[in-house]
């Protein structure tokens, strides 16, 4: 989807696609998105068959509701957060089958003139910012490994492989009260955001990621990219991207500025498996 934010002073125009599959061992998808300008959203679902998926599909229909909107803020995203959580613990039969989701969003918002990108996490789904120098992780995980990683007990690749990896400490409806983090920063044309759950970063490491985020490709298809790589890594959970472009008046191409790679990758996600 191509948007042009009706503010003839930001200068920027957004292309954004999102792509997700359930990935080669789940046999239904809990993950669920939203590109809907200015907000983009990936919510990952949790609890199985206790409604994991009507939970995150709850916290999009939330979000949905800022669309079409040049005027959004801080309060309207806690007030969309908090309309989540209702939704969601309004799901639980009991405490032991609550279901909750996590949730990354990137909403974009006009300040004096100039464009920025409102970021919000709960959980592990993430945010990562390519610009021509390199790739960032821009969201914090929620998670117990990342607790540990800050604490100095593990580093990242002990954490990729331990056992406590898909444990997180904040989620939408799970866990009450669960605060979301903020993040404001510029949107800068000839750079690249992606949102993610965790079955793509589950499956790749930061060094994959980047190298398909920058593979010259549109935003659709290295979407699907990212997802059909992730699937064939092992697709051990439900895997979903948002790739968003920024593309500035002051940037003659995509491609020039988030360059190219020679390492050829798969170019659709593939077909969702027949369960009959």
């Amino acid at each position: 989807m191509t948007w042009t934010p009706d503010i003839v002073s930001a200068g920027v125009t957004l292309v954004a696609s999102g792509s997700t599959h359930e990935g080669a061992v789940r046999t239904h998808n809990e993950d669920a998105w939203l590109v809907s300008p200015p907000v983009y959203v990936v919510a990952d679902g949790m609890g199985g068959h206790a409604a994991g998926d009507v939970a995150s599909q709850l916290v999009i229909e939330a979000f949905a509701e800022l669309a079409g909107r040049d005027d959004v803020t801080a309060p309207d995203i806690e007030r969309v957060l908090e309309s989540s959580r209702t939704a969601v613990a309004a799901l639980a039969t009991s405490p032991v089958t609550a279901p909750g989701s996590t949730v990354v969003a990137a909403v974009y918002v006009v300040e004096r003139g100039r464009g920025y990108w409102l970021l919000v996490n709960i959980g592990d789904s993430r945010a990562y910012l390519l610009t021509p120098e390199r790739l960032e992780q821009v969201s914090h995980d929620h998670s117990l490994v990342q607790e540990m990683i800050d604490a100095g007990e593990i580093d990242e690749r002990q954490a990729r492989v331990h056992p406590d990896r898909h444990v997180i400490t904040r989620a939408i409806g799970a866990v009450d009260d669960a605060a979301a983090d903020f993040t404001l920063m510029p949107a800068r044309g000839g750079t690249r955001l992606l949102l993610c759950s965790d079955g793509l970063t589950g499956e790749l490491d930061d060094a994959r990621i980047e190298r398909i985020l920058r593979g010259g490709a549109a935003a659709a298809v290295t979407s699907a990219r990212l997802v059909a790589a992730a699937v064939e890594a092992g697709g051990r959970d439900n895997v979903t991207a948002i790739v968003i472009d920024v593309i500035g008046s002051d940037v003659l191409s995509q491609a020039d500025t988030l360059g190219h790679c020679s390492d050829p990758e798969v170019d659709t996600v593939p077909q969702a498996r027949s369960h009959a």
